[in-house]
């Protein structure tokens, strides 16, 4: 997983299986980043409480979190990954 400032936004783009995944960056419990803590399989864990989210669809899976995760549709194409923001 690594992050990226995408149109002043700051995405965290993972790569699972080969298939891209994409969602907002920073935790929607306090302000950390989602790509300093770990990915699980299709669910990642913030390191400042542990809240844990489903990257596939942003559903809280643990808390303190109680707030669904922004995610945004990813793909790769001609070597580039694009992430498709509201």
């Amino acid at each position: 997983m690594r992050r990226f400032d995408v149109a002043g936004r700051a995405v965290a783009v993972y790569r699972v299986a080969g298939a891209f995944h994409a969602t907002a960056a920073v935790c929607t419990h306090e302000h950390a980043f989602l790509t300093d803590g770990e990915l699980e399989g299709l669910r990642v864990r913030c390191p400042l409480h542990g809240s844990r989210f489903d990257i596939t669809t942003g559903r809280v899976l643990g808390p303190p979190a109680y707030k669904r995760l922004p995610v945004f549709a990813a793909r790769e194409r001609e070597g580039q990954i694009e992430v498709e923001l509201p």
